[in-house]
């Protein structure tokens, strides 16, 4: 079976406390029903609040495997998880980490993406969940989902197929460029291969660049 869209998530943002203190975030997600236009920067209807660390072309927006929900209903019992939960515009299902690389493109609905860099989450993902141990839990369980940049502008809408329309001749996976970040040993090759990738976000290939 083809990788499907499951559901689409925007939202703007919203002040919420964190220790007495209001703070700024678009983590906030709600599905939507009707057709959207994906353009360069965003989603029709999405925002994101800090464009010093979210947004711009290379994280224009972000998806996230459905799979991994019942994993995170196992770690946080009790918790309601709608689509949406993690911040991703994006729920998908037949796209993992193992096997999404970056430079990756895909057409989805009228639209074509590419896959930047995996998702490195802040500690506003703490505040969503109200808990202080959510980033390193994210982090830790390698369920980080990707970013995709807009290389064409088009409509999408939950139950659009996913097709992957090129595979980037690198092979550096979105797990591999996990590898990397976190410094396990023999990531070195993997490190000059991703380096090699077109479209591997700057954030992430000024990070790669400095570790050679």
């Amino acid at each position: 079976m083809s990788p499907t869209l499951i559901s689409v998530q925007v939202g703007i943002p919203r002040t919420v406390l964190r220790d007495s203190e209001k703070v700024l975030t678009g983590i906030f997600k709600t599905p939507v029903q009707k057709r959207l236009r994906m353009r360069a920067l965003n989603l029709e209807g999405d925002r994101q609040a800090d464009l010093s660390v979210h947004g711009g072309q290379d994280k224009a927006v972000y998806a996230y495997p459905s799979e991994h929900y019942s994993y995170w209903k196992n770690e946080l019992p009790g918790m309601e998880l709608p689509w949406g939960s993690f911040g991703e515009n994006l729920t998908t299902e037949g796209l993992l980490e193992s096997d999404v690389g970056l430079g990756d493109s895909f057409t989805i609905g009228t639209a074509e993406v590419v896959v930047t860099q995996p998702r490195l989450p802040c500690f506003k993902l703490n505040l969503k969940f109200d808990r202080d141990d959510m980033v390193k839990r994210f982090l830790a369980s390698r369920r980080t989902g990707f970013y995709f940049r807009v290389l064409r502008e088009g409509e999408i809408g939950a139950g659009d197929e996913i097709v992957r329309v090129h595979q980037d001749e690198n092979r550096v996976s979105i797990s591999d460029a996990l590898k990397i970040y976190l410094g396990e040993p023999d990531s070195d090759e993997l490190r000059e291969r991703a380096l090699r990738v077109r479209y591997l976000s700057a954030s992430w290939r000024k990070g790669f660049s400095q570790r050679a």
